[in-house]
């Protein structure tokens, strides 16, 4: 993965989150609500928020099946696929994502 690819899919993540943190606007307006307005804003915020909620999960395994350095491949990659409620996820994204970012760690010799 080059530098500028991965550059890339960080811009990403930040405007889908922004736009997450958008939906939720109307997710609030929702519970204020009734009826057919209260529907429609329940599916305003869920197209707002289901972008980073697919594209997430797809990074953390594009980062690591072009990034990953270390001894420990096989068992990062079982627990990405497998495990389901995201917090490896998480582990990964501060263990070696935003190292990666920041081209510190074992990812400061690997710039491409």
């Amino acid at each position: 993965m080059t530098r500028a690819t991965l550059e890339a899919r960080f811009s990403t993540t930040r405007r889908l989150f922004i736009l997450a943190l958008v939906g939720i606007v109307p997710l609030i307006g929702a519970m204020l609500l009734d009826g057919t307005v209260k529907v429609v804003m329940v599916i305003a915020a869920f197209a707002l928020i289901l972008p980073l909620m697919i594209y997430l999960p797809l990074f953390t395994i594009w980062h690591w099946k072009g990034r990953y350095i270390g001894e420990h491949s096989d068992l990062w990659g079982g627990l990405l696929l497998i495990e389901t409620s995201g917090w490896m996820k998480l582990v990964y994204l501060f263990r070696h994502m935003l190292p990666d970012l920041r081209l510190e760690g074992r990812y400061a010799a690997r710039v491409e």
